[in-house]
């Protein structure tokens, strides 16, 4: 039994079985792979795929154990690799992280400064999507932790590390009507169109919840996943916006006004998410801790052991 075999598996399930595809991400031929995995199943003395002809058309029941178990092997051997790059030179390396526009716009810049100012030699790769997107990237090992809000707390397959909550404010023009308002209410929203976040981004769903918990139909006539494009959208008069206080900085927006609406919706979190099992570089710990400095590096090997 050879690695490669267990790559060339995993990459023809990858890929929905489709060979050709398997063998143009690996830049190897399609008969090598077909031998190989053959090769493979006579050894272990099972048939992990079902063919016909030469098409494979569906995963065997054994198949996708022994799949299971291929990718965890592929993961621990990818950690060896790494461990051996770690006592090789803890300086250099990569970090990929995998993040929502709004946590690389506003909450980021300044732990990314701080860490590239530390660790000069490591490549820092910024990955963005919505929640479900860059938890993905994360479980398929293309970025090395996701920071979001929501989504990623139902991907079981992440360890999840809560890092801050935030809340909401409602941006409108300098003359806008909800400006005179002693107290900002959901109905007063509810009056004009709403422009906020996509269905699948930053904290929607708590929103939803509340208009629905009043038994209001909000008006969103555009959702977006950049808050930027929010932003410009409302200063064009199209309505008002809904989106995460960070988003908002007095300085840049001088167009635009922001009233608090943090009484008016839950509070959101946003979360870490590390694959379970995964070996973390030193350098990985010290960008957790500084962009959360409650989770330090006991915090998280003691979160890590506790979802192993």
């Amino acid at each position: 039994m050879k690695l490669q075999q267990l790559r060339y598996l995993c990459e023809v399930a990858n890929q929905g079985l489709n060979l050709s595809k398997a063998a143009e991400i690996l830049h190897t031929s399609q008969p090598g792979i077909s031998k190989q995995i053959r090769l493979l199943e006579n050894e272990l003395e099972v048939d992990i795929f079902v063919r016909n002809g030469k098409r494979v058309v569906r995963v065997t029941p054994p198949g996708q154990a022994i799949l299971e178990i291929a990718e965890r092997m592929l993961k621990d051997a990818k950690n060896l690799k790494q461990i051996g790059q770690e006592f090789a030179n803890e300086a250099t390396g990569s970090l990929t992280i995998a993040t929502t526009h709004t946590q690389a716009r506003y909450a980021l810049p300044a732990a990314i400064k701080h860490f590239t100012a530390c660790y000069p030699k490591v490549k820092l790769i910024l990955r963005q999507g919505n929640p479900t997107q860059i938890s993905e990237l994360v479980t398929s090992g293309e970025a090395d932790i996701a920071i979001a809000t929501e989504a990623i707390a139902s991907f079981e397959e992440l360890v999840m590390l809560p890092c801050y909550q935030w809340n909401r404010c409602v941006i409108v023009t300098p003359r806008h009507p909800l400006l005179k308002l002693e107290k900002l209410t959901l109905e007063a929203i509810a009056q004009y169109p709403i422009i906020t976040y996509d269905f699948a981004f930053t904290g929607r769903s708590k929103i939803n919840q509340a208009f629905d918990a009043k038994g209001l139909t909000p008006n969103v006539v555009l959702t977006a996943i950049d808050a930027d494009v929010i932003k410009t959208y409302v200063e064009l008069g199209l309505g008002v916006g809904i989106l995460a206080q960070m988003a908002f900085e007095p300085k840049r927006d001088k167009h635009l006004r922001s009233i608090d609406a943090s009484h008016l919706f839950e509070s959101s979190t946003t979360r870490i998410g590390i694959s379970r099992n995964s070996y973390l570089r030193g350098y990985v710990y010290d960008f957790i801790e500084t962009f959360a400095p409650h989770l330090d590096h006991a915090t998280i090997i003691a979160a890590m052991k506790q979802h192993s």
